[in-house]
């Protein structure tokens, strides 16, 4: 199966969890009269003032002739009434009955205790994690400018965070052993004991407020020296250009803080950051094979004059 066949498979099966539990498949939502997209429209008509048909359409983006059919038969019901538009001569402006109203709020009211009751048969742990989970598809499907990269400074937790991401995907696409995460806690834990404003800084890169990958510059062992280090973008967010800001963003400060020269050390397997290294002006100054982090690597340092 490919990738893509796999993240259709996933979102179905969504779908089918989610359209069970709630009971969307049933003929009637929540014991109601009323279909699901006509408990829908019943919604859109009681948040509306004065709505057209073509806004309630273009809203829940449902065909005009199965809109007409509900409709009509709200009004037929004594749920709904209409009147022309004066600003408008052709349309017609909607809003519910008193009887409508009353409607709308027993299916609303249905539709609460029905939704509380399936948070309350979940474990609190479960609970929590399905809200932030349909918090975030919300957020996700409502969004509507393209996902942007940006950059801040850090905050609490962000080296805890980043010891583990790090640690897991260095393991997953490298077979980097447990040593590599002691190496990083080490080193972090070194940062913010030892931060001096004036030689040291770090940049966290976040897209809709995600960790997208991190960088950090700290004094080198010679002066006048700095190290780029643990420079990490998530895979998801690879290819949309955090990389570059995040080195680009690293070098403009090395050299607004007067460094003359700034150094790193990688692995020959990571193949996109030293490509990323070598755009940014970056050239191999040593190479040698050692045994790092449970296996034999390609041990480089690069480094960029300021």
């Amino acid at each position: 199966m490919t990738q893509r066949e796999n993240d259709i498979a996933t979102l179905r099966a969504f779908n089918r969890v989610y359209t069970l539990r709630l009971g969307l498949l049933q003929a009637k939502l929540d014991k109601s009269p009323f279909t699901l997209s006509e408990a829908r429209v019943l919604y859109e008509l009681a948040h509306r003032t004065d709505p057209t048909a073509a806004e309630i359409g273009r809203a829940l983006l449902l065909d005009r002739a199965q809109l007409s059919r509900t409709l009509k038969r709200f009004m037929a019901a004594g749920l709904l009434t209409s009147r022309g538009d004066p600003a408008h001569g052709r349309h017609r402006l909607l809003a519910l009955t008193p009887e409508g109203r009353a409607t709308f709020q027993a299916l609303e009211a249905a539709t609460c205790v029905t939704t509380g009751n399936l948070l309350a048969s979940l474990p609190l742990p479960r609970r929590n994690r399905l809200l932030t989970a349909a918090k975030e598809i919300v957020v996700l499907f409502q969004a509507e400018a393209a996902p942007h990269i940006a950059l801040r400074a850090l905050q609490p937790g962000d080296l805890g965070m980043i010891i583990a991401r790090q640690a897991i995907l260095y393991a997953c696409e490298y077979g980097y052993s447990g040593d590599y995460e002691a190496l990083i806690a080490s080193i972090l834990a070194n940062f913010h004991q030892n931060f001096d404003p004036a030689r040291d800084d770090a940049w966290i890169a976040h897209c809709d407020d995600t960790m997208a990958g991190s960088i950090f510059l700290v004094r080198g062992d010679r002066p006048g020296v700095g190290k780029l280090r643990l420079l990490y973008v998530e895979p998801d967010m690879r290819g949309m250009g955090a990389g570059s800001l995040l080195v680009d963003t690293c070098v403009s400060r090395a050299r607004a803080l007067g460094y003359g020269r700034l150094e790193l050390w990688t692995d020959s397997q990571l193949l996109s950051a030293r490509r990323l290294y070598a755009r940014s002006g970056f050239a191999q100054v040593e190479a040698r094979q050692e045994h790092y982090f449970g296996q034999e690597i390609g041990s480089e340092i690069w480094a960029l004059d300021l």
